[in-house]
């Protein structure tokens, strides 16, 4: 007779021990699966409640605007499918010199922006001017109204006539937005190094980097990665606001539907532009909060942000 022996803990059996076998699966208590069933059938109610009261209040919108007195009115004024078909194609042609500036001018509202915020946290006395020169800038051009500073630029320079000074509308315009967000940007990026706790700089100056290589590799990867998300923020309102240098005549988005609504007293080429703008806006809206949550849960979980 063949006798044939197993080893403990290879089929599940408990070995000599008494840990469990390496083949054992896990499976959940009944009072996990209880909690997780309880979870989803919470998570289903909190979606059906949230489904409907938003029908609902979509229902009463409607009913409302539609019962109003003036509706026929405004639905032909603002609301024509007519015009609305005219409208898109010119608008859509306009958007592409709004998408264009927002290219150029966030570009160079980065670079001017940056360079602004390291002047004004340049330390010494030696600086000081730099300093002053950098903070009044950042003063004047957040204090005064963008359409202000617009209708200065676009329509002041011109008159000037300097020579070789550009008069066209968008480089001019463009130039405005630039100065104006150039100073929101320079205080979003000097809060983000002054965030940077000192001992950093202490630490790759022990290194032997000097002020400059520190304030490069050490202070700026750090200011820059923590200001991401008020960044794209600015960025989103610089989108929408490119939509002004239409008071100098160039022919963007709402330029172009201003010109059918001066021809044809009809309001509906304006909610097209609108729509347009939100249509490109959403996404970016969209990637900054995606941008914050992830960055919110790497500070969570402790990690570098």
């Amino acid at each position: 007779m063949t006798v044939v022996t197993q080893e403990p803990g290879r089929d599940g059996a408990d070995d000599d021990s008494g840990m469990p076998g390496r083949d054992d699966a896990y499976v959940p208590s009944a009072r996990r699966l209880d909690r997780e069933r309880y979870k989803r059938a919470r998570s289903r109610r909190a979606t059906g409640i949230a489904a409907l009261s938003t029908l609902v209040t979509a229902v009463v919108l409607y009913v409302v605007v539609v019962n109003a007195p003036g509706w026929p009115r405004t639905k032909e004024t603002f609301f024509s499918a007519e015009y609305a078909r005219e409208a898109l194609p010119k608008v859509l042609e306009g958007l592409w010199l709004n998408v264009r500036l927002l290219l150029v001018c966030g570009a160079a509202v980065l670079v001017l922006g940056m360079l602004i915020a390291v002047a004004r946290t340049l330390r010494g006395p030696v600086f000081f001017p730099v300093r002053a020169l950098a903070a009044a800038y950042t003063d004047f051009f957040r204090g005064l109204p963008l359409i202000i500073n617009l209708m200065i630029v676009v329509l002041g320079v011109p008159a000037l006539r300097l020579q070789g000074v550009t008069v066209d509308p968008v480089l001019l315009g463009g130039t405005a937005l630039t100065l104006t967000y150039s100073a929101y940007v320079a205080e979003v990026f000097r809060a983000g190094i002054e965030s940077v706790h000192p001992s950093q700089r202490a630490a790759a100056r022990s290194l032997g980097l000097t002020n400059r290589q520190a304030l490069r590799h050490v202070v700026l990867p750090q200011a820059v990665r923590r200001q991401v998300p008020p960044l794209l923020n600015d960025l989103v309102s610089l989108q929408k606001d490119t939509g002004l240098v239409s008071i100098g005549g160039a022919i963007d988005a709402v330029r172009a539907a201003d010109i059918i609504v001066g021809r044809s007293l009809n309001y509906t080429p304006y909610i097209v532009a609108g729509l347009v703008f939100v249509a490109l806006t959403i996404p970016m809206t969209r990637l900054t909060d995606w941008v914050t949550a992830r960055m919110d849960r790497r500070r969570a979980q402790g990690g570098t942000i």
